[in-house]
């Protein structure tokens, strides 16, 4: 909603501010066709040049960040956390009844709890990944946090390629914009001969091609690649709390303790309150027993 927001500030203020001023939409509406099909297709052009197919996938779908912004929302922490605390004091109690659901997530009591987490491949893959390599004897704390680290710079590396990609069309559209506008010199260059009138229409219409290569790099497209740079840094939060938890879990602290440090490293404006997270804990203390 707030993305939607933007965009009309950004129209209402350059473009009401022109029309304030005294200048008129014609000769900006009667180019604009012309210069998007310039502007517009060299800069798509560009972005398949320099992209793969997968990579062209994923910034597309990456777009829609802007309007929905974060995936994870505070109740999802909050649930992070109670998932982590059944498995954590499963295999405490119980280290072989946790192969079950580490193994095999989908059709797990425990992962079921959760729908969101579970339909998140990343965070299961990791949960599911260091759990295991713990009931391995694969659980010098160091090690694994250091697996997990370059796991999470692996995935974040990945997820920021859209705003890369994307902020890449931004830096290319002001010059854009430039090959346009002199295009239109190009062709008012080709009709000299005709009155100041008509070549200053043709001149303006020229320039509409800078405007617009100006306008939509900062305007739009670099914010659009800022928006999902932070949505990217936002969504990364959730994983280091797994990485946080888990680590915590290896260094043998108790399982509230371990509970605990996750939310205490945990964004304080999507973190869970303290007393919330209790009564979560205890309602799942309460259908475990």
């Amino acid at each position: 909603m707030i993305g939607i927001v933007g965009i009309v500030i950004i129209f209402a203020m350059v473009f009401g501010g022109y029309v304030a001023a005294g200048g008129k939409m014609g000769i900006i509406l009667k180019s604009l066709p012309f210069e998007m099909i310039m502007i517009g297709g060299a800069a798509v052009g560009a972005f398949i040049l320099s992209n793969d197919m997968a990579s062209i996938k994923h910034a597309l779908k990456d777009i829609g960040k802007v309007f929905k912004g974060p995936k994870w929302r505070p109740d999802d922490y909050r649930d992070l956390l109670c998932l982590l605390f059944e498995l954590i004091r499963l295999q405490r109690q119980n280290p072989v009844a946790i192969e079950e659901h580490i193994e095999d997530p989908e059709n797990s009591s425990i992962f079921g709890k959760y729908p969101k987490i579970l339909h998140d491949h990343e965070a299961v893959e990791m949960i599911c990944d260091t759990l295991r390599s713990a009931s391995m004897n694969y659980d010098d704390p160091h090690q694994v946090e250091e697996v997990l680290e370059k796991q999470l710079e692996a995935n974040y590396h990945h997820a920021m390629h859209s705003s890369h990609a994307i902020q890449n069309v931004a830096d290319a559209m002001p010059a854009l914009g430039i090959v346009a506008a002199v295009l239109g010199v190009i062709k008012t260059m080709g009709s000299i001969d005709q009155p100041p009138e008509v070549l200053g229409k043709m001149i303006g219409g020229a320039l509409v091609g800078t405007f617009l290569g100006v306008f939509l790099a900062y305007g739009f497209i670099g914010p659009f690649a800022s928006r999902i740079k932070a949505v990217v840094d936002e969504d990364s939060h959730f994983y280091k709390l797994i990485r946080e938890v888990l680590v915590a879990n290896l260094h043998n602290h108790a399982t509230n303790i371990c509970i605990e440090v996750g939310r205490q490293n945990t964004p304080h404006h999507i973190r869970p309150s303290f007393s919330a997270l209790e009564e979560a804990l205890k309602s799942v203390k309460s259908e475990a027993a």
